[in-house]
């Protein structure tokens, strides 16, 4: 009897260790993963930290001329010559990342005219440049998008990853990108609901990586607004078309919630010391939001020099979680200010370290 064998997948951070090892032997990437995880977001990300211009081509947009180029009569030579096509990079020193987008939902013509360009790295007249890295990303069949299998010579030149959603991953991407406060609060307390797509079901919305940060948007423009009670309603029928209708509810929940707790910015100024009966999901929200605002104070005052005030503020945050949050609580608290803000703690500068490091520095560490 055979025995069943998962498929090897990599969380986007790992994918992003091999793709900078494949990329230095100039081997192209196949990333397979289901709508909305990130796979666009991955190469965008490589782009911006190799340092290297991305050229984003959706192949299922293309014909099989649009890659080949256009064929034109040359008068000098006397001969039919093919016209490149302007995305493609020409300058021999480019350095550019060439990213063919849904390249399994590009019909088989143009599969095998792209083929010729990922297997020889040319196409009639036309040749990549030396430097110039590829990379391709597709949905999975299973995903019941529309797809097209992927010759096996052509399949056999890529290396092959496929991509699974990790929280972590996601989470730190989250704050770099500065997404909304109320959608990290909320995820870090529904975890599960950062990714739920089932390829089976008869559902228009659901939540991806990619449909959250639509609401993380939606949120900070309805900040910025002067919102009235009737347009509650219009935003939960926003949400509900990001992420469907059931995880929508929870998520209005917990935003309802948070109106009601304490502004983190009045923590940090001292001016609110106590939060007693604060349930789990806000103190997440809370936690989440107290972060940001001391990242955001931290930048303001490296720039003034005035690093001891923000102390003051850090030496309030972590009080005010010592005087109002489970053990848990705190430690994740602490966990996420220092990992993943990376805020710049100066224990000489905090006058509570002494306490915080006493009951919470061993189980800080052991986590």
């Amino acid at each position: 009897m055979a025995v069943a064998i998962d498929t090897r997948t990599v969380t986007l951070k790992q994918a992003e260790q091999i793709a900078k090892k494949a990329f230095r032997i100039k081997r192209p990437l196949m990333l397979w993963g289901a709508p909305g995880i990130g796979k666009s977001d991955l190469v965008r990300m490589l782009g911006a930290l190799l340092k290297r211009d991305v050229v984003d081509i959706r192949l299922p947009l293309w014909e099989p001329t649009d890659i080949k180029g256009m064929p034109f009569y040359n008068a000098k030579t006397g001969k039919m010559e093919w016209a490149p096509p302007a995305e493609l990079p020409t300058d021999p020193k480019s350095t550019a990342i060439v990213f063919l987008d849904e390249v399994n939902g590009a019909a088989p013509s143009v599969q095998a005219a792209a083929y010729q360009l990922i297997l020889d790295r040319k196409i009639g007249s036309y040749k990549l440049p030396d430097n110039v890295l590829l990379i391709a990303a597709g949905n999975r069949e299973t995903d019941k998008g529309v797809t097209y299998r992927m010759p096996k010579p052509l399949a056999n030149r890529f290396i092959h990853l496929e991509i699974k959603v990790d929280f972590t991953c996601w989470f730190d991407w989250a704050v770099e990108n500065q997404i909304h406060p109320d959608v990290i609060g909320y995820l870090q307390f529904q975890k599960k609901d950062l990714y739920d797509f089932n390829p089976a079901a008869d559902t228009k919305a659901f939540p991806t990586p990619r449909s959250w940060s639509f609401v993380s948007e939606l949120m900070y423009d309805s900040d910025t607004e002067n919102a009235e009670e009737s347009d509650r309603s219009l935003e939960m029928d926003m949400v509900s078309g990001c992420v469907g209708e059931g995880v929508a509810t929870k998520f209005q929940t917990h935003r309802n919630q948070k109106a009601h707790l304490p502004l983190p910015q009045d923590i940090l100024d001292g001016k609110v010391k106590s939060g007693a009966n604060i349930e789990t999901s806000g103190q997440y929200a809370l936690t989440t939001g107290m972060c940001y605002e001391l990242k955001e104070s931290c930048e303001t005052a490296q720039k003034e020099k005035k690093m001891d005030e923000w102390h003051v503020k850090a030496g309030n945050f972590i009080q005010f979680m010592m005087d109002n949050f489970n053990t848990e609580m705190t430690i994740f608290g602490a966990r996420m200010a220092l990992k993943s803000y990376g805020l710049p703690f100066d224990h000489r500068k905090l006058s509570n370290f002494k306490e915080f490091f006493e009951r919470f520095g061993k189980l800080i560490i052991e986590a």
